[in-house]
């Protein structure tokens, strides 16, 4: 299916029809009907930065096989496969060849509760970016009755932030299970509030995957480039940026006060590395160690593993 903020188009396999349907809670409800009729294989949607959400949950309350998947791999396919035209009627069917080609998994959506803290964490990182470009605005200094008024802004913002924290950590406090995982969480020098916040709204897979999963799911694992005898600069790339921002701002501390995480900078600086390459170093072994943590109901230890 191919998602815009108005209509679903429904492609079907081996098909050369669209079916197209409204964007709204009526729509949806049509198209829950027709594949509980149809009992498809596999349902897949791009994500589109929420547009899927309401679509998504309506089937799988249904207990219909749907996944969303990244819409950079879809695009890259459709090159691949010479569809090189982007209408919605070309990508719903490009979608259909996609998912059975790949067979993307289905995976278990977040329950209501990181949903809601994904949500609070989205609006925390709005209002932060307004904050910046408030903060941009006042060092220019061109007028002081001006410059009053950003002052005034700022304030609202940060109380909003405030009140965005503040709720998050209520409903992590009110779940017993959710709790823990904050309080393993924030035992690690370096990781406080707001990173501990948005790693379990962010990133709920923490503790349930491999350590080289969790790397590559966050994009903290150096990616191989080499081709015949040719060996290029490993590099990190993709993953979720969101959760890499908060671990960058962990990491800062924890090189500093971390008696894990300080040696290992400190090591591989020594060594030669780039002071950029050795923060990274340094995310990956945290994010690990709090895999770990979290994997083996651990608080932070000297080693954590």
């Amino acid at each position: 299916m191919d998602v815009s903020k108005t209509f679903l188009d429904v492609g079907v396999l081996n098909e050369d029809t669209v079916r197209r349907v409204s964007n709204t809670p009526a729509g949806i409800r049509q198209l829950v009907r027709l594949f509980k009729a149809s009992s498809p294989q596999l349902i897949v949607c791009e994500a589109t930065g929420g547009l899927e959400r309401a679509l998504v949950l309506a089937c799988t309350a249904a207990d219909l096989p749907i996944t969303s998947v990244n819409a950079r791999h879809v695009r890259h396919f459709a090159k691949a496969i010479g569809k090189l035209a982007k209408t919605d009627r070309i990508d719903a069917l490009v979608l259909a060849r996609f998912a059975a080609a790949v067979q993307p998994e289905v995976r278990a959506l977040p329950d209501e509760l990181v949903r809601r803290l994904a949500a609070l964490a989205g609006r925390r990182r709005q209002l932060k970016q307004m904050m910046t470009a408030e903060r941009n605005r006042l060092s220019s200094g061109q007028d002081a009755w001006v410059d009053v008024q950003i002052h005034d802004v700022l304030a609202l913002l940060t109380l909003q932030a405030k009140q965005v924290t503040d709720e998050m950590l209520v409903l992590v406090r009110a779940d017993v299970a959710m709790r823990h995982r904050y309080e393993l969480l924030i035992s690690v020098p370096g990781v406080g509030d707001v990173v501990a916040l948005n790693l379990l709204s962010s990133l709920p897979e923490l503790g349930r995957l491999s350590r080289t999963q969790v790397a590559a799911l966050v994009g903290v694992a150096p990616l191989n480039r080499d081709s015949g005898a040719s060996r290029g600069r490993r590099m990190t790339w993709g993953g979720r940026a969101e959760v890499r921002t908060m671990l960058y701002m962990a990491t800062v501390v924890a090189c500093r006060h971390n008696a894990v995480i300080k040696p290992h900078d400190e090591q591989l600086v020594a060594r030669g590395k780039p002071k950029m390459v050795a923060l990274v170093a340094c995310m990956r072994k945290l994010l690990v160690c709090m895999n770990a943590m979290l994997r083996d109901d651990l608080p932070w230890q000297a080693a954590p593993g």
